[in-house]
Protein backbone atom coordinates (compact mmCIF):
# COMPACT_ATOMS: atom_id res chain seq x y z
CA UNK A 1 0.00 0.00 0.00
CA UNK A 2 2.86 2.41 0.66
CA UNK A 3 3.62 2.93 -3.01
CA UNK A 4 0.04 3.93 -3.84
CA UNK A 5 -0.85 7.63 -4.12
CA UNK A 6 -3.56 9.13 -1.92
CA UNK A 7 -5.99 9.22 -4.84
CA UNK A 8 -5.46 5.50 -5.38
CA UNK A 9 -5.90 4.50 -1.74
CA UNK A 10 -8.83 6.65 -0.69
CA UNK A 11 -12.48 7.32 -1.48
CA UNK A 12 -13.35 10.64 -3.18
CA UNK A 13 -16.52 12.36 -1.93
CA UNK A 14 -18.34 14.64 -4.37
CA UNK A 15 -19.98 17.72 -2.88
CA UNK A 16 -22.47 19.85 -4.77
CA UNK A 17 -21.69 23.07 -2.86
CA UNK A 18 -25.13 24.70 -3.29
CA UNK A 19 -26.67 21.75 -1.45
CA UNK A 20 -24.25 20.62 1.25
CA UNK A 21 -24.47 23.17 4.10
CA UNK A 22 -25.66 26.76 4.25
CA UNK A 23 -24.00 28.99 6.86
CA UNK A 24 -25.52 32.34 5.79
CA UNK A 25 -29.27 31.60 5.90
CA UNK A 26 -29.77 32.38 2.19
CA UNK A 27 -30.81 28.79 1.42
CA UNK A 28 -27.70 28.07 -0.65
CA UNK A 29 -24.74 26.04 0.57
CA UNK A 30 -21.37 27.75 0.88
CA UNK A 31 -17.70 27.26 1.74
CA UNK A 32 -18.13 28.09 5.42
CA UNK A 33 -20.84 25.44 5.58
CA UNK A 34 -18.58 22.84 4.00
CA UNK A 35 -15.85 23.75 6.46
CA UNK A 36 -18.28 23.16 9.35
CA UNK A 37 -18.90 19.61 8.10
CA UNK A 38 -15.30 18.51 7.49
CA UNK A 39 -15.20 16.38 10.63
CA UNK A 40 -18.17 14.41 9.29
CA UNK A 41 -16.09 13.54 6.21
CA UNK A 42 -13.18 12.48 8.41
CA UNK A 43 -15.48 10.22 10.41
CA UNK A 44 -16.97 8.77 7.25
CA UNK A 45 -13.45 7.79 6.23
CA UNK A 46 -13.13 9.45 2.82
CA UNK A 47 -9.77 10.75 1.61
CA UNK A 48 -10.77 13.73 -0.51
CA UNK A 49 -13.62 16.08 -1.32
CA UNK A 50 -14.37 17.19 -4.85
CA UNK A 51 -16.34 20.42 -5.26
CA UNK A 52 -18.55 21.27 -8.21
CA UNK A 53 -17.77 24.80 -9.53
CA UNK A 54 -17.52 27.61 -6.99
CA UNK A 55 -16.21 30.36 -9.31
CA UNK A 56 -17.95 33.67 -10.08
CA UNK A 57 -20.86 32.92 -12.39
CA UNK A 58 -24.20 34.35 -13.57
CA UNK A 59 -25.50 30.88 -12.59
CA UNK A 60 -27.30 30.20 -15.86
CA UNK A 61 -26.07 26.62 -15.41
CA UNK A 62 -25.37 26.90 -11.69
CA UNK A 63 -21.66 27.53 -11.87
CA UNK A 64 -20.75 25.70 -15.07
CA UNK A 65 -20.95 29.08 -16.82
CA UNK A 66 -17.82 30.72 -15.42
CA UNK A 67 -17.20 34.47 -15.58
CA UNK A 68 -13.88 34.41 -13.69
CA UNK A 69 -11.78 31.27 -13.21
CA UNK A 70 -9.56 32.78 -10.52
CA UNK A 71 -11.99 33.84 -7.81
CA UNK A 72 -14.91 32.60 -5.70
CA UNK A 73 -18.54 33.50 -6.30
CA UNK A 74 -19.93 35.64 -3.45
CA UNK A 75 -22.74 33.12 -3.06
CA UNK A 76 -20.14 30.66 -1.77
CA UNK A 77 -17.76 33.04 -0.02
CA UNK A 78 -14.44 34.70 -0.77
CA UNK A 79 -11.00 33.64 -1.90
CA UNK A 80 -9.82 34.18 1.67
CA UNK A 81 -12.52 31.80 2.93
CA UNK A 82 -11.46 29.27 0.31
CA UNK A 83 -7.84 29.45 1.48
CA UNK A 84 -8.97 28.99 5.08
CA UNK A 85 -11.15 26.02 4.15
CA UNK A 86 -8.30 24.43 2.17
CA UNK A 87 -6.04 24.86 5.17
CA UNK A 88 -8.64 23.12 7.36
CA UNK A 89 -9.04 20.34 4.80
CA UNK A 90 -5.31 19.65 4.82
CA UNK A 91 -5.07 19.95 8.60
CA UNK A 92 -7.47 17.02 8.84
CA UNK A 93 -5.45 14.93 6.41
CA UNK A 94 -7.99 15.33 3.61
CA UNK A 95 -7.39 16.42 0.01
CA UNK A 96 -9.27 18.95 -2.13
CA UNK A 97 -10.22 18.48 -5.80
CA UNK A 98 -11.74 21.33 -7.80
CA UNK A 99 -13.91 21.24 -10.90
CA UNK A 100 -12.17 22.65 -13.97
CA UNK A 101 -14.49 23.68 -16.82
CA UNK A 102 -12.33 24.16 -19.91
CA UNK A 103 -14.84 23.60 -22.71
CA UNK A 104 -16.77 26.84 -22.35
CA UNK A 105 -17.03 30.06 -20.38
CA UNK A 106 -19.95 32.28 -19.45
CA UNK A 107 -21.06 34.76 -22.10
CA UNK A 108 -20.27 37.33 -19.40
CA UNK A 109 -16.61 36.33 -19.18
CA UNK A 110 -14.34 39.25 -20.23
CA UNK A 111 -12.82 37.04 -22.93
CA UNK A 112 -16.17 36.53 -24.64
CA UNK A 113 -17.22 40.13 -24.21
CA UNK A 114 -14.08 41.06 -26.15
CA UNK A 115 -14.54 38.25 -28.66
CA UNK A 116 -18.07 39.33 -29.62
CA UNK A 117 -17.25 43.05 -29.71
CA UNK A 118 -15.93 42.95 -33.30
CA UNK A 119 -14.71 40.52 -35.93
CA UNK A 120 -11.16 41.87 -35.71
CA UNK A 121 -10.84 41.82 -31.92
CA UNK A 122 -7.66 39.95 -30.83
CA UNK A 123 -9.82 37.48 -28.87
CA UNK A 124 -12.22 36.79 -31.74
CA UNK A 125 -10.55 33.43 -32.41
CA UNK A 126 -10.74 32.43 -28.75
CA UNK A 127 -14.28 31.14 -29.50
CA UNK A 128 -15.92 29.34 -32.42
CA UNK A 129 -17.52 31.75 -34.92
CA UNK A 130 -19.17 30.96 -38.26
CA UNK A 131 -21.08 32.83 -40.96
CA UNK A 132 -23.60 30.00 -41.14
CA UNK A 133 -24.42 27.29 -38.58
CA UNK A 134 -23.99 23.59 -39.25
CA UNK A 135 -26.20 20.90 -37.68
CA UNK A 136 -24.41 20.61 -34.35
CA UNK A 137 -26.89 20.56 -31.49
CA UNK A 138 -26.88 21.81 -27.92
CA UNK A 139 -26.92 19.28 -25.09
CA UNK A 140 -29.67 21.43 -23.55
CA UNK A 141 -31.95 21.41 -26.59
CA UNK A 142 -32.06 23.06 -30.00
CA UNK A 143 -29.25 24.28 -32.22
CA UNK A 144 -25.75 24.62 -30.85
CA UNK A 145 -25.38 27.94 -32.70
CA UNK A 146 -26.51 31.38 -31.58
CA UNK A 147 -26.66 34.40 -33.87
CA UNK A 148 -24.84 37.47 -32.57
CA UNK A 149 -26.35 40.65 -34.05
CA UNK A 150 -23.32 42.80 -33.19
CA UNK A 151 -21.04 41.06 -35.69
CA UNK A 152 -23.55 39.12 -37.79
CA UNK A 153 -21.98 35.72 -37.13
CA UNK A 154 -22.96 32.65 -35.10
CA UNK A 155 -21.05 31.26 -32.13
CA UNK A 156 -21.12 27.63 -31.01
CA UNK A 157 -22.30 26.50 -27.58
CA UNK A 158 -22.40 22.81 -26.68
CA UNK A 159 -24.69 23.67 -23.77
CA UNK A 160 -26.63 26.91 -23.09
CA UNK A 161 -26.32 29.93 -25.35
CA UNK A 162 -24.88 31.61 -22.24
CA UNK A 163 -21.99 29.08 -22.40
CA UNK A 164 -19.95 29.78 -25.57
CA UNK A 165 -17.34 27.12 -26.37
CA UNK A 166 -13.67 28.04 -26.31
CA UNK A 167 -11.40 27.38 -29.29
CA UNK A 168 -8.74 25.08 -27.87
CA UNK A 169 -6.95 25.05 -31.23
CA UNK A 170 -5.81 28.59 -30.40
CA UNK A 171 -2.47 28.45 -28.48
CA UNK A 172 -3.39 31.59 -26.54
CA UNK A 173 -6.49 29.87 -25.15
CA UNK A 174 -4.42 26.90 -24.04
CA UNK A 175 -1.85 29.14 -22.37
CA UNK A 176 -4.52 31.13 -20.54
CA UNK A 177 -6.35 28.04 -19.31
CA UNK A 178 -3.14 26.38 -18.16
CA UNK A 179 -2.30 29.54 -16.21
CA UNK A 180 -5.62 29.07 -14.39
CA UNK A 181 -4.64 25.54 -13.40
CA UNK A 182 -1.35 26.89 -12.02
CA UNK A 183 -3.22 29.57 -10.07
CA UNK A 184 -5.13 26.94 -8.07
CA UNK A 185 -2.27 24.46 -7.85
CA UNK A 186 -0.10 27.21 -6.39
CA UNK A 187 -2.79 27.78 -3.76
CA UNK A 188 -2.48 24.12 -2.78
CA UNK A 189 -5.41 22.29 -4.38
CA UNK A 190 -4.71 18.60 -4.87
CA UNK A 191 -6.16 18.04 -8.32
CA UNK A 192 -8.94 18.66 -10.80
CA UNK A 193 -11.96 16.93 -12.21
CA UNK A 194 -12.15 18.18 -15.80
CA UNK A 195 -15.68 18.82 -17.02
CA UNK A 196 -16.71 17.25 -20.38
CA UNK A 197 -13.11 16.42 -21.22
CA UNK A 198 -14.07 14.57 -24.39
CA UNK A 199 -15.76 17.67 -25.90
CA UNK A 200 -12.81 20.07 -25.74
CA UNK A 201 -11.80 19.93 -29.42
CA UNK A 202 -14.10 20.22 -32.45
CA UNK A 203 -13.64 19.39 -36.11
CA UNK A 204 -11.65 22.16 -37.76
CA UNK A 205 -13.75 21.83 -40.95
CA UNK A 206 -17.06 22.11 -39.02
CA UNK A 207 -18.58 19.19 -40.92
CA UNK A 208 -22.21 18.27 -40.29
CA UNK A 209 -22.83 15.36 -37.94
CA UNK A 210 -24.55 12.29 -39.40
CA UNK A 211 -28.18 11.73 -38.46
CA UNK A 212 -28.85 9.12 -35.80
CA UNK A 213 -30.96 6.33 -37.33
CA UNK A 214 -31.81 5.07 -33.84
CA UNK A 215 -33.21 8.35 -32.53
CA UNK A 216 -36.41 7.92 -30.53
CA UNK A 217 -38.87 10.85 -30.38
CA UNK A 218 -39.49 12.02 -26.85
CA UNK A 219 -35.84 11.61 -25.84
CA UNK A 220 -33.39 14.56 -25.63
CA UNK A 221 -33.03 16.27 -28.99
CA UNK A 222 -29.23 16.02 -28.79
CA UNK A 223 -29.71 12.37 -29.78
CA UNK A 224 -31.02 13.32 -33.23
CA UNK A 225 -27.44 13.30 -34.57
CA UNK A 226 -24.32 11.27 -33.89
CA UNK A 227 -21.63 13.58 -32.41
CA UNK A 228 -18.89 12.52 -34.81
CA UNK A 229 -17.42 15.97 -35.42
CA UNK A 230 -17.99 17.88 -32.17
CA UNK A 231 -17.00 15.24 -29.60
CA UNK A 232 -14.11 12.85 -28.93
CA UNK A 233 -11.93 14.22 -31.70
CA UNK A 234 -8.47 12.57 -31.99
CA UNK A 235 -6.69 15.84 -31.20
CA UNK A 236 -8.17 15.95 -27.71
CA UNK A 237 -5.64 13.41 -26.46
CA UNK A 238 -2.73 15.76 -27.11
CA UNK A 239 -4.48 18.39 -24.97
CA UNK A 240 -5.10 15.92 -22.15
CA UNK A 241 -1.45 14.83 -22.23
CA UNK A 242 -0.32 18.47 -22.00
CA UNK A 243 -2.67 19.02 -19.09
CA UNK A 244 -1.29 15.92 -17.36
CA UNK A 245 2.29 17.17 -17.85
CA UNK A 246 1.35 20.39 -16.09
CA UNK A 247 -0.37 18.52 -13.23
CA UNK A 248 2.64 16.22 -12.83
CA UNK A 249 4.92 19.24 -12.43
CA UNK A 250 3.32 19.61 -8.99
CA UNK A 251 3.89 16.71 -6.59
CA UNK A 252 1.12 14.35 -5.51
CA UNK A 253 -1.69 15.80 -7.64
CA UNK A 254 -4.42 14.05 -9.67
CA UNK A 255 -6.16 14.67 -13.01
CA UNK A 256 -9.67 13.21 -13.43
CA UNK A 257 -11.67 13.41 -16.65
CA UNK A 258 -15.44 13.41 -17.08
CA UNK A 259 -15.96 11.18 -20.13
CA UNK A 260 -19.23 9.58 -21.20
CA UNK A 261 -17.99 7.12 -23.81
CA UNK A 262 -18.04 3.36 -24.40
CA UNK A 263 -15.34 1.37 -22.60
CA UNK A 264 -12.85 1.07 -25.46
CA UNK A 265 -12.96 4.80 -26.25
CA UNK A 266 -12.85 5.65 -22.55
CA UNK A 267 -9.60 3.73 -22.14
CA UNK A 268 -7.91 5.95 -24.73
CA UNK A 269 -8.04 8.80 -22.21
CA UNK A 270 -5.41 7.08 -20.08
CA UNK A 271 -3.13 8.14 -22.93
CA UNK A 272 -0.18 6.50 -24.59
CA UNK A 273 2.14 5.12 -21.90
CA UNK A 274 -0.43 6.36 -19.34
CA UNK A 275 0.31 10.03 -20.03
CA UNK A 276 -3.35 11.07 -20.12
CA UNK A 277 -5.82 11.43 -17.26
CA UNK A 278 -4.93 9.58 -14.05
CA UNK A 279 -8.61 8.64 -13.78
CA UNK A 280 -10.90 8.79 -16.82
CA UNK A 281 -14.19 8.59 -14.92
CA UNK A 282 -15.78 5.18 -15.31
CA UNK A 283 -19.55 5.62 -15.58
CA UNK A 284 -20.35 2.10 -16.78
CA UNK A 285 -22.36 1.25 -13.67
CA UNK A 286 -24.42 4.43 -14.08
CA UNK A 287 -25.64 3.16 -17.44
CA UNK A 288 -26.01 -0.52 -16.57
CA UNK A 289 -29.18 -2.53 -15.95
CA UNK A 290 -29.53 -3.61 -12.32
CA UNK A 291 -29.05 -7.33 -12.78
CA UNK A 292 -26.27 -9.69 -11.77
CA UNK A 293 -25.68 -10.71 -15.39
CA UNK A 294 -25.43 -7.15 -16.72
CA UNK A 295 -23.12 -6.00 -13.92
CA UNK A 296 -20.91 -9.08 -14.25
CA UNK A 297 -20.48 -8.25 -17.93
CA UNK A 298 -19.53 -4.63 -17.14
CA UNK A 299 -17.00 -5.73 -14.51
CA UNK A 300 -15.43 -8.24 -16.87
CA UNK A 301 -15.34 -5.92 -19.88
CA UNK A 302 -13.85 -3.01 -17.94
CA UNK A 303 -11.23 -5.16 -16.23
CA UNK A 304 -10.21 -6.72 -19.55
CA UNK A 305 -9.99 -3.35 -21.32
CA UNK A 306 -7.75 -1.57 -18.78
CA UNK A 307 -4.34 -0.76 -20.28
CA UNK A 308 -1.37 -2.33 -18.50
CA UNK A 309 -0.64 -0.35 -15.35
CA UNK A 310 -3.77 1.81 -15.59
CA UNK A 311 -5.57 2.49 -12.32
CA UNK A 312 -9.31 1.63 -12.30
CA UNK A 313 -12.11 3.70 -10.82
CA UNK A 314 -15.84 3.29 -10.19
CA UNK A 315 -18.83 5.60 -9.74
CA UNK A 316 -22.50 4.91 -8.91
CA UNK A 317 -23.86 8.46 -8.65
CA UNK A 318 -23.13 12.11 -9.39
CA UNK A 319 -24.78 15.50 -9.80
CA UNK A 320 -26.03 14.66 -13.32
CA UNK A 321 -27.53 11.21 -12.70
CA UNK A 322 -30.53 9.88 -10.73
CA UNK A 323 -29.65 8.72 -7.25
CA UNK A 324 -28.91 5.04 -6.87
CA UNK A 325 -31.57 4.50 -4.18
CA UNK A 326 -34.18 5.80 -6.65
CA UNK A 327 -32.82 3.66 -9.47
CA UNK A 328 -32.75 0.35 -7.62
CA UNK A 329 -34.87 0.89 -4.51
CA UNK A 330 -33.89 1.29 -0.85
CA UNK A 331 -33.14 -2.39 -0.17
CA UNK A 332 -30.92 -2.82 -3.20
CA UNK A 333 -29.17 0.49 -2.43
CA UNK A 334 -27.32 -1.31 0.36
CA UNK A 335 -26.23 -4.00 -2.11
CA UNK A 336 -25.10 -1.22 -4.46
CA UNK A 337 -22.99 0.27 -1.66
CA UNK A 338 -21.27 -3.06 -1.07
CA UNK A 339 -20.72 -3.47 -4.80
CA UNK A 340 -19.16 -0.03 -5.19
CA UNK A 341 -16.91 -0.25 -2.14
CA UNK A 342 -15.55 -3.71 -2.92
CA UNK A 343 -14.43 -2.86 -6.46
CA UNK A 344 -10.77 -2.21 -7.30
CA UNK A 345 -9.15 1.19 -7.63
CA UNK A 346 -10.52 4.61 -6.76
CA UNK A 347 -14.13 4.99 -5.64
CA UNK A 348 -16.12 8.23 -5.94
CA UNK A 349 -19.14 8.65 -3.66
CA UNK A 350 -21.80 11.31 -4.26
CA UNK A 351 -22.94 13.28 -1.21
CA UNK A 352 -26.04 11.81 0.42
CA UNK A 353 -25.69 8.35 -1.09
CA UNK A 354 -24.26 7.21 2.24
CA UNK A 355 -27.63 7.90 3.92
CA UNK A 356 -29.75 6.57 1.06
CA UNK A 357 -30.97 9.91 -0.28
CA UNK A 358 -33.45 9.57 -3.14
CA UNK A 359 -34.53 11.79 -6.02
CA UNK A 360 -36.88 14.53 -4.81
CA UNK A 361 -39.89 15.39 -7.01
CA UNK A 362 -39.69 19.01 -8.17
CA UNK A 363 -42.91 20.85 -8.99
CA UNK A 364 -42.82 22.58 -12.42
CA UNK A 365 -42.88 26.03 -10.82
CA UNK A 366 -39.81 25.14 -8.72
CA UNK A 367 -37.63 23.72 -11.50
CA UNK A 368 -34.17 25.30 -11.51
CA UNK A 369 -32.23 23.16 -14.01
CA UNK A 370 -32.02 24.65 -17.54
CA UNK A 371 -31.88 21.14 -19.01
CA UNK A 372 -35.43 20.57 -17.75
CA UNK A 373 -36.66 24.07 -18.53
CA UNK A 374 -35.51 23.87 -22.15
CA UNK A 375 -36.95 20.40 -22.80
CA UNK A 376 -39.59 19.77 -20.14
CA UNK A 377 -41.11 16.37 -19.58
CA UNK A 378 -38.39 14.16 -21.08
CA UNK A 379 -36.57 13.43 -17.85
CA UNK A 380 -33.45 15.51 -18.49
CA UNK A 381 -33.78 17.55 -15.30
CA UNK A 382 -31.07 17.16 -12.68
CA UNK A 383 -32.69 19.01 -9.78
CA UNK A 384 -34.03 15.81 -8.13
CA UNK A 385 -30.51 14.54 -7.37
CA UNK A 386 -29.18 17.94 -6.27
CA UNK A 387 -31.44 18.62 -3.28
CA UNK A 388 -30.03 19.66 0.11
CA UNK A 389 -28.07 17.28 2.30
CA UNK A 390 -30.19 15.81 5.08
CA UNK A 391 -28.39 16.32 8.39
CA UNK A 392 -31.23 15.75 10.85
CA UNK A 393 -35.03 15.39 11.16
CA UNK A 394 -35.84 19.06 11.78
CA UNK A 395 -38.03 20.73 9.12
CA UNK A 396 -35.07 22.14 7.15
CA UNK A 397 -32.83 19.14 7.85
CA UNK A 398 -30.20 21.41 9.50
CA UNK A 399 -29.14 22.44 6.00
CA UNK A 400 -30.24 26.06 6.37
CA UNK A 401 -32.26 28.45 8.50
CA UNK A 402 -33.55 30.18 5.36
CA UNK A 403 -35.56 28.98 2.39
CA UNK A 404 -33.65 26.14 0.67
CA UNK A 405 -32.94 26.69 -3.02
CA UNK A 406 -34.41 23.25 -3.74
CA UNK A 407 -36.93 21.42 -1.54
CA UNK A 408 -35.91 19.12 1.29
CA UNK A 409 -36.79 15.47 0.69
CA UNK A 410 -40.02 14.39 2.40
CA UNK A 411 -38.27 11.30 3.80
CA UNK A 412 -35.53 13.32 5.49
CA UNK A 413 -37.00 12.55 8.92
CA UNK A 414 -35.58 9.04 8.53
CA UNK A 415 -32.91 9.44 5.88
CA UNK A 416 -30.61 11.80 7.74
CA UNK A 417 -27.17 11.74 9.31
CA UNK A 418 -28.23 12.24 12.93
CA UNK A 419 -30.74 9.39 12.96
CA UNK A 420 -28.50 6.97 11.09
CA UNK A 421 -25.43 7.82 13.13
CA UNK A 422 -27.12 6.28 16.16
CA UNK A 423 -28.35 3.21 14.24
CA UNK A 424 -25.73 0.43 13.90
CA UNK A 425 -27.49 -1.16 10.91
CA UNK A 426 -28.13 2.04 8.96
CA UNK A 427 -26.93 2.94 5.46
CA UNK A 428 -24.50 5.40 7.02
CA UNK A 429 -23.07 2.70 9.29
CA UNK A 430 -22.77 0.37 6.29
CA UNK A 431 -20.79 2.96 4.31
CA UNK A 432 -18.52 3.75 7.24
CA UNK A 433 -17.85 0.05 7.81
CA UNK A 434 -17.18 -0.65 4.13
CA UNK A 435 -14.78 2.28 3.79
CA UNK A 436 -12.92 1.11 6.90
CA UNK A 437 -12.79 -2.44 5.54
CA UNK A 438 -11.02 -1.06 2.45
CA UNK A 439 -8.39 0.44 4.73
CA UNK A 440 -8.01 -2.71 6.82
CA UNK A 441 -7.97 -5.03 3.81
CA UNK A 442 -5.86 -3.47 1.04
CA UNK A 443 -6.92 -6.45 -1.08
CA UNK A 444 -10.14 -4.51 -1.69
CA UNK A 445 -8.16 -1.61 -3.17
CA UNK A 446 -5.50 -3.19 -5.34
CA UNK A 447 -6.24 -6.91 -5.30
CA UNK A 448 -7.07 -8.55 -8.62
CA UNK A 449 -10.64 -9.15 -9.75
CA UNK A 450 -11.22 -12.87 -10.22
CA UNK A 451 -13.98 -15.39 -10.83
CA UNK A 452 -16.66 -12.87 -11.82
CA UNK A 453 -19.93 -14.76 -12.24
CA UNK A 454 -23.71 -14.39 -12.08
CA UNK A 455 -26.35 -17.01 -11.31
CA UNK A 456 -29.94 -16.67 -10.09
CA UNK A 457 -29.38 -12.88 -10.01
CA UNK A 458 -26.56 -13.33 -7.51
CA UNK A 459 -23.33 -11.57 -8.46
CA UNK A 460 -20.10 -13.02 -7.13
CA UNK A 461 -16.44 -12.15 -7.55
CA UNK A 462 -13.17 -12.50 -5.70
CA UNK A 463 -10.58 -9.90 -4.75
CA UNK A 464 -7.18 -11.55 -4.51
CA UNK A 465 -3.63 -10.60 -3.57
CA UNK A 466 -0.70 -12.27 -1.84
CA UNK A 467 -2.21 -11.62 1.59
CA UNK A 468 -5.86 -12.58 1.22
CA UNK A 469 -8.68 -13.88 -0.95
CA UNK A 470 -12.00 -12.13 -0.36
CA UNK A 471 -15.28 -13.37 -1.80
CA UNK A 472 -18.12 -10.93 -2.46
CA UNK A 473 -21.67 -12.26 -2.85
CA UNK A 474 -24.45 -9.84 -3.83
CA UNK A 475 -28.08 -10.90 -4.05
CA UNK A 476 -29.71 -8.56 -6.55
CA UNK A 477 -33.01 -10.41 -6.30
CA UNK A 478 -35.89 -10.08 -3.87
CA UNK A 479 -35.83 -13.80 -3.07
CA UNK A 480 -33.75 -15.90 -0.70
CA UNK A 481 -31.05 -17.72 -2.67
CA UNK A 482 -28.77 -20.61 -1.69
CA UNK A 483 -25.14 -20.16 -2.76
CA UNK A 484 -22.04 -22.30 -2.55
CA UNK A 485 -19.41 -20.49 -0.52
CA UNK A 486 -16.82 -20.90 2.18
CA UNK A 487 -15.07 -18.51 4.53
CA UNK A 488 -15.54 -16.20 7.47
CA UNK A 489 -18.05 -13.39 7.04
CA UNK A 490 -16.45 -9.95 7.43
CA UNK A 491 -19.58 -7.93 6.65
CA UNK A 492 -23.26 -8.37 5.75
CA UNK A 493 -25.39 -5.57 4.34
CA UNK A 494 -27.97 -6.57 6.96
CA UNK A 495 -25.59 -5.66 9.80
CA UNK A 496 -25.38 -9.12 11.36
CA UNK A 497 -23.52 -12.43 10.74
CA UNK A 498 -20.05 -10.93 11.27
CA UNK A 499 -17.63 -13.72 12.19
CA UNK A 500 -19.94 -16.49 11.00
CA UNK A 501 -17.95 -19.37 9.49
CA UNK A 502 -19.40 -20.73 6.24
CA UNK A 503 -18.13 -24.17 5.28
CA UNK A 504 -19.90 -25.25 2.09
CA UNK A 505 -22.99 -23.13 1.41
CA UNK A 506 -25.24 -20.47 2.86
CA UNK A 507 -28.46 -18.63 2.16
CA UNK A 508 -28.48 -15.02 1.02
CA UNK A 509 -31.53 -13.19 2.19
CA UNK A 510 -33.34 -10.89 -0.28
CA UNK A 511 -31.06 -7.96 -1.20
CA UNK A 512 -28.25 -9.22 1.02
CA UNK A 513 -24.58 -8.81 0.31
CA UNK A 514 -21.72 -10.60 2.05
CA UNK A 515 -17.95 -10.18 2.17
CA UNK A 516 -16.14 -13.37 3.18
CA UNK A 517 -12.48 -13.98 3.87
CA UNK A 518 -11.69 -17.34 2.30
Amino acid sequence: MQELAWWQRGVIYEIYPRSFQDSSADGIGDLAGIRQRLDYLVDLGVAALWLSPIYPSPMADFGYDIADYCDIDPIFGTLHEFDFMLEEVHRRGLKMILDFVPNHTSDQHPWFLESRSSRDNPKRDWYLWRDQPNNWLSNFGGSGWEHDPTTGQYYYHAFLKQQPDLNWRNPAVRAAMFDILRFWLDRGVDGFRVDVMWLMIKDDEFRDNPLNPSYTPGTPSINRVLPLYNANRPEVHELVAAMRTLIDSYPDRVLIGEIYLPIQQLMEYYGEALTGANLPFNFQLLQCAWSAEAIAQVLSDYDAALPAGAWPNWVLGNHDQPRIASRVGPMQAAVAAMLLLTLPGTITLYYGEEIGMTNVPIAPENVQDPAERNEPGIGAGRDPERTPMQWDATPLAAFTTGRPWLPIAPDHTNANVAAQYREPNSMLALHRDLIRLRNVHPTLIDGKMQSIAAHNNVLRYQRVDANATLLILLNLSHEQVKVDAGGVILKSTHGDRKGENITHSTFLRPAEGLILKM
